[in-house]
């Protein structure tokens, strides 16, 4: 089912290979949008991210509770401690919003999945020194790389 919402990326310039090489350097990934729906293609990204060694914070104001076992949040401000990568599964025009919080949290990078593109999120993105990825899936790309 990940697959399918994850289609093989296309090539990858310079900047971003490294933004990229960055974000799966991280420890600590806040998921925002993490459905606690097993069906749904965040859970399966986020049981991914966890069997593969990163700490894994869900961030849904939907999602009451727990989601695999892990406290999730209503939102970037609730979460407690550093996050290295927001990885954002969100419609395209709620994207410069999470980027915003993002950055005032002071996340590292922010990483929009596969079919989702914002270029103002890429801006305040670019304007806070964070790094950024867009239009790709993070576990395809850690699949592809390996742990960096």
């Amino acid at each position: 089912m990940a697959h399918e919402a994850c289609p093989l990326p296309g090539e990858v310039e310079k900047s971003e290979r490294a933004a990229i090489a960055r974000m799966l350097a991280g420890k600590r990934i806040a998921i925002v949008g993490l459905s606690d729906n097993p069906a749904r293609v965040s859970y399966a990204i986020a049981e991914y991210l966890i069997s593969a060694g990163y700490e894994v914070v869900g961030v849904n104001p939907n999602a009451k509770g727990r989601v695999l076992g892990k406290e999730c949040y209503a939102s970037l401000k609730e979460v407690p401690g550093v996050i290295d990568v927001v990885n954002v599964f969100r419609r395209s025009e709620y994207c410069a919003a999470v980027a915003r919080e993002a950055a005032e949290v002071g996340a590292k990078g922010v990483w929009l999945q596969s079919g989702i593109l914002s270029a103002e999120a890429r801006e305040i993105a670019r304007r806070a020194g964070m790094d950024y990825v867009e239009g790709r899936c993070i576990m395809v790309e850690h699949g592809r790389r390996g742990r960096f």
